[in-house]
């Protein structure tokens, strides 16, 4: 089975042995601008620095809050990855309870 990612800046690579090879030759910068594909994620999911600073909370806060590494806060922030399943469920929730949210993942509840 051949084993595939995307990466941020568009291009595909397989992973081998804990490596990455291009799978295809590498588009210019105008190609991958000018090309039109549709995006894989939803664009009303709001930014998760909005959500953040919104609940007045730290990377380290909101990161320790959610029970992800900051490592994945700030790859979401700078637009390095996007929040994808689960995590964009709940951020979707965080938008409209954010207190409701964070109560109920609160530990000891």
């Amino acid at each position: 089975m051949q084993r595939l990612r995307l990466k941020a800046d568009g291009r595909i690579v397989e992973l081998r042995d804990g490596q990455e090879f291009p799978l295809a030759p590498a588009m210019t910068a105008v190609a991958v601008a000018t090309t039109s594909v549709a995006p894989a994620e939803p664009v009303t999911l709001p930014l998760v620095r909005d959500l953040r600073r919104r609940a007045r909370l730290t990377q380290l806060e909101f990161a320790a809050r959610l029970g992800v590494p900051v490592e994945t806060i700030r790859n979401w922030e700078q637009g390095k990855r996007m929040p994808r399943g689960p995590a964009r469920a709940l951020l979707a929730v965080i938008a409209h309870a954010p207190e409701t949210v964070f109560a109920a993942l609160a530990p000891g509840v």
